[in-house]
């Protein structure tokens, strides 16, 4: 039986692990062949390891794996040329391109403030990164191609990142975070005549290492020196209204498969969380 992406082509930034990963091999198994990139290098003002060139090999494994081909590139997100020639690349090897999942990000958060670049950093990957994607992606997608975007619950909530105890990087994310959710609707409306549709997945807590990492630990919990993993789940657990510590990146990419399938073809400009009710618990929210 056909997978709901049966001969599309799928370009995914931030495919070496965690969402983006998750994102190419689901979609590689309704069918999708991906152009996938990742940095695979640190950046320093990131306080926690990044993807490596193996993780990226481990992806292209993966989506093999399920009969589908694969075409990966290390890219910064903030070049718009390496963004083109991985591009080019997957349009030489795979000959078209249907769906763009901009999931590349990065939360540079130090507690007690850094320094301006850090949020520099975050604004150029986590909001010029994605309209780098889709304008380098644009000219060669047709009528009913699908354009997702990686949000956050944390444009919708008051003082999560954007507190003066997460730094500039923690405002950075924030805010490029909340105008992603105009962009979307302003890049929605601009291409609706071309069938293309444009929307943006916001998840809550993710398990993967922009989560899992020493410094999200201890801006959880303040009151302890060196706060573990199990230390911090009950807090984590406080932050949805279902009684979970995170969702799974699989429930992110069953999020990006129905926008990217015929099934949501007349959806677009839409905000879509995948939260455990997060929002709704949070004086101040925004319904998105």
């Amino acid at each position: 039986m056909p997978g709901r992406l049966e001969g599309k082509v799928a370009f995914i930034t931030g495919a070496a692990r965690g969402q983006g990963r998750s994102h190419a091999v689901r979609l590689a198994a309704e069918g999708a062949d991906i152009i996938g990139v990742d940095i695979c290098r640190d950046i320093e003002s990131v306080p926690y390891a990044l993807a490596t060139p193996e993780d990226l090999e481990e992806t292209r494994r993966l989506v093999e794996e399920h009969g589908r081909k694969i075409v990966v590139a290390h890219a910064d997100v903030r070049e718009r040329s390496q963004l083109r020639e991985a591009i080019d690349t997957g349009l030489a090897a795979l000959g078209r391109l249907d769906v763009v999942v901009a999931n590349a990000g990065i939360l540079p958060v130090h507690p007690g403030g850094r320094v301006a670049e850090d949020f520099v950093d975050a604004v150029d990957v986590d909001l010029l990164g994605v309209m780098n994607t889709v304008a380098v992606a644009l000219p060669h997608l047709q009528e009913f191609a699908s354009i997702v975007i990686t949000g956050s619950t944390a444009a919708m909530m008051p003082a999560t990142t954007s507190s003066s105890s997460m730094g500039p990087g923690g405002a950075g994310y924030g805010w490029a975070k909340r105008t992603l959710i105009t962009y979307c609707e302003q890049m929605a409306t601009h291409l609706a005549q071309r069938f293309i549709r444009v929307n943006t997945v916001h998840p809550t807590n993710c398990d993967t290492p922009l989560l899992h990492n020493k410094i999200n630990y201890a801006a959880f919990r303040p009151d302890l020196e060196n706060p573990t993993r199990e230390d911090v789940l009950p807090a984590f657990t406080r932050f949805q209204a279902m009684p979970v510590p995170y969702v799974d990146p699989v429930d992110i990419s069953n999020a990006v498969l129905f926008l990217a399938s015929e099934e949501a073809r007349y959806v677009t400009g839409q905000q879509l969380r995948v939260d455990a009710g997060c929002v709704l618990q949070i004086p101040g929210g925004s319904r998105g």
